[in-house]
């Protein structure tokens, strides 16, 4: 490689990785670095529950949609919850994500919501799988 084209190379690896560096910040990925490990392992005692996803479905309609989306497909402004980012995030990420919100990106806190309801709902996220 010559050395007159190191800069360009190397500017475009900048400009790239920053890129992506701000695309992830903005898409929402931040939030899962926030949760305590103590949350992050809890497991949904609703999980694989047909009634549960019902349950979530119609909270999500009721609570989530005016955002997100009827099918959590997202927004101009909001993300898609059928992503790999959500479906990478443990049942505790996301209880605690409703739980506690994310202001920065735009995510309310659902805490007002009983406990019961946010497991119906990570429940329901999981059925878009």
């Amino acid at each position: 490689m010559s050395v007159k084209r190191f800069p360009l190379l190397l500017m475009s690896f900048v400009l790239v990785l920053g890129s992506r560096l701000l695309f992830a910040g903005a898409g929402d990925g931040v939030w899962v670095t926030r949760v305590p490990d103590k949350q992050r392992t809890r497991e949904n005692p609703f999980a694989g529950q047909p009634e549960a996803v019902a349950a979530g479905a119609k909270l999500f309609r009721q609570n989530c949609s005016t955002c997100h989306g009827s099918e959590a497909l997202g927004t101009k402004k909001y993300p898609n919850l059928h992503t790999e980012q959500v479906r990478a995030a443990t049942d505790g990420e996301l209880e605690w994500l409703l739980k506690n919100g994310s202001m920065k990106n735009g995510m309310p806190s659902w805490s007002r919501l009983p406990e019961q309801q946010r497991w119906q709902i990570v429940a329901f996220l999981r059925s878009l799988q």
